[in-house]
């Protein structure tokens, strides 16, 4: 049996996608959650993490219905563009993307908070602008919490099956990820197949969480050797 490894491809490019979609969406609305308060901040902020609660199907039929034909997005999409979500490799992006956000939302929203308000008051009385002070106080600060959200949502996106399989479904050479083939292929009685992908995907999650902890290490030895001196 020659192996395919055409859903690997597919299972990286839908990770990286998604993950520039979760930094892209995370970054201004954790720093929004985290330095300011405003009447339904509670309410938002359930609405946000509310993927990392629900099953994978049920995000999955949601996202099923907004792109959808009936769904506002989708008649969006399909009314000025001529494109349709559902049933593609977009959709599998997007439902990666939705359910690894509060991963990354979190993470980086406990770090932001975690920064110390008086060296951003210091950059303003220095003339810095708030996007600038941003970027080159608060982010770098945070910068270990930016990482392991990023990581996170990496890996969750990665593993992404029941919300993929809802609105991109199971399209060999398509929308087939690793986590969809290794289902189907089992069912068919591909063993050999299923158990690769199941090793290749196994093997880089451990790598990817060892190396996260090896750099978290890093870190903290830096800083405590930074403090001594």
């Amino acid at each position: 049996m020659q192996f395919d490894y055409v859903p690997v491809i597919l299972s990286l490019k839908v990770a990286v996608a998604a993950v520039v979609l979760v930094v892209i969406g995370c970054l201004p609305i954790a720093a929004l959650m985290a330095k300011y308060e405003f009447w339904g901040k509670g309410l938002a902020e359930s609405a946000l993490t509310l993927p990392l609660v629900l099953p994978p199907s049920v995000v999955g039929f949601m996202l099923l219905y907004l792109f959808g034909k009936n769904g506002w997005p989708g008649m969006f999409l399909e009314h000025f563009f001529h494109y349709q979500v559902v049933f593609t490799l977009s959709g599998a992006v997007i439902a990666s993307a939705v359910v690894s956000f509060p991963l990354m939302y979190q993470s980086l929203k406990a770090a932001l908070e975690s920064v110390d308000p008086n060296l951003e008051k210091a950059a303003r009385t220095l003339g810095a602008g708030e996007l600038r002070i941003f970027f080159t106080v608060t982010l770098p600060l945070a910068w270990n919490g930016f990482i392991a959200g990023l990581v996170l949502a990496f890996a969750r996106s990665l593993g992404e099956f029941g919300a993929t399989l809802m609105i991109a479904g199971n399209i060999p050479g398509k929308t087939q990820t690793m986590p969809l083939a290794i289902f189907f292929d089992v069912y068919a009685g591909e063993g050999k197949q299923a158990n690769i992908l199941v090793l290749i995907m196994t093997v880089f999650s451990f790598l990817v969480i060892y190396a996260l902890n090896l750099w978290r290490k890093k870190g903290k030895r830096g800083g405590n050797g930074g403090a001594v001196r």
